[in-house]
């Protein structure tokens, strides 16, 4: 039977671009703190210890949720799932302009963390239900580019906007922007593939004939349970390397600017000016990555084959970068240049790894396992940010190493616990 009316042609690419979009939106809310931290706390009174503790409660709340949402987006699917998150963290990040405290600013950082929490296992899932096998690591890849994307457009953007308005009304510009992102989301993603109108036949059959099975109906089945997810070894591939591999990320989105201005005497306007020289490369790594391990599935090699070796080269980046740092960097151009290196490989790799929900199960038990690796990450980030303000006193070095060494063992986990990255019901 023909659908009449309007058409859109590449409609995933609509969808992931929007999530991607919804990222960047993301990324501007969460740097916003910390870009403009030399300001505040100096009208506020705080210290790095009350930045310290306002990101690990963001962070507690950020895991918690990205255990919830995943649930939730699994019971409530994509569409509804990303109108809720993104308007709790809209409007918290609006709130930030009214804080005038510890206290307030770790009120409104829990409901941030809750909100933009729901981003990861939202997108991992709508990926799952939009993009065939071969394409999920690319269209991870848009969506992970958009974080760097949003890394890379956030310091000059705040200091800018910082420069003309204060950084109250900062926060309520950025937090205005995700309220508007819910009108083109209502509009174009009615549906899932299977039976959106606005779809040519050619693309949803596309789109289904390369997906499992089990994922070419929208409500794609009853989601396993949290437990019985945990009995298969292979979601321990994906839970450990993320407990080792995310912190790499978040200690640069974090504690970089606090970086520059406490080694280099950077203000906020020169963080701005240097802050986002790394996210470029992590938006170069996201697609690149993405593309690689596509075009090795493409050549015929196996998704197990695709991801470990993208994520292997993508490790290997970040070793090397990370022990240059240690070793070699002394300027703060060189700095930021070497960080852009390994925020590269990270991205190069974590796609990919972000993907593995994808590869082994289908449905309902896609988000579930996304939320929870995207909590378990979480959770070494807190530990991290517990101690970087106490060995930060003496020296960044310890930290720069004790990250260099969470590398190989991320990488090594994917080997160990998941022998073949397919799905479990085939193995």
């Amino acid at each position: 039977m023909t659908r009449k009316g309007v058409k859109f042609k590449g409609l995933r690419w609509w969808i992931i671009g929007l999530i991607a979009l919804a990222t960047i939106i993301n990324y501007i809310d969460r740097s916003t703190i910390g870009i403009m931290w030399p300001s505040i706390s100096e009208d506020l009174g705080m210290d790095k210890n009350d930045y310290s503790t306002i990101i690990n409660v963001f962070m507690v709340a950020y895991a918690v949720g990205q255990f919830v949402s995943g649930k939730v987006f699994d019971k409530v699917g994509t569409r509804i799932g990303y109108v809720i998150s993104i308007f709790v963290w809209g409007l918290s990040s609006f709130l930030h302009s009214i804080a005038r405290g510890i206290l307030s600013f770790s009120f409104f950082r829990v409901f941030l963390g809750l909100g933009e929490a729901g981003n990861w296992p939202g997108a991992v899932k709508s990926n799952a239900e939009w993009f065939p096998i071969k394409e999920r690591a690319i269209a991870q890849g848009i969506f992970n580019a958009g974080a760097s994307i949003g890394s890379v457009i956030a310091p000059p953007l705040i200091a800018m906007l910082w420069a003309a308005f204060g950084w109250q009304v900062t926060f309520m510009i950025v937090g205005s922007f995700g309220m508007f992102w819910v009108i083109p989301w209502l509009i174009i993603n009615k549906k899932g593939p299977g039976k959106h109108p606005w779809i040519h036949e050619k693309e949803r059959a596309y789109i289904l004939e390369g997906q499992h099975a089990s994922e070419r109906t929208d409500d794609g089945g009853k989601g396993l349970s949290i437990f019985k997810i945990l009995s298969y070894r292979e979601s321990w591939a994906l839970l450990i390397c993320r407990f080792f591999l995310e912190p790499i990320w978040w200690f640069f989105v974090s504690w970089m600017p606090i970086y520059l201005a406490e080694q280099y005497g950077f203000n906020v306007k020169q963080i701005g000016l240097f802050a986002w020289v790394p996210f470029v490369g992590a938006a170069i790594g996201s697609i690149a990555g993405g593309w690689f391990s596509g075009r090795m599935i493409s050549k015929g090699a196996s998704v197990n084959r695709a991801r470990k070796t993208t994520i292997t080269i993508g490790g290997v980046l970040m070793f090397l970068g990370l022990l240059v740092t240690i070793l070699f960097v002394k300027t703060a151009i060189l700095f930021v240049l070497v960080v852009g290196f390994v925020l590269f490989g990270f991205q190069f790799a974590i796609g990919n790894v972000q993907t593995l929900p994808s590869d082994l199960f289908s449905g309902k038990s896609v988000g579930s396992l996304a939320g929870l690796g995207g909590a378990i990450g979480v959770f070494a980030v807190i530990v991290i940010n517990i101690l970087v303000p106490i060995i930060s006193k003496f020296s960044y070095i310890p930290i720069f190493i004790m990250i260099a060494a969470f590398v190989p063992l991320g990488v090594l986990s994917i080997f160990f616990f998941a022998k073949q990255i397919k799905p479990v019901e085939e193995q």
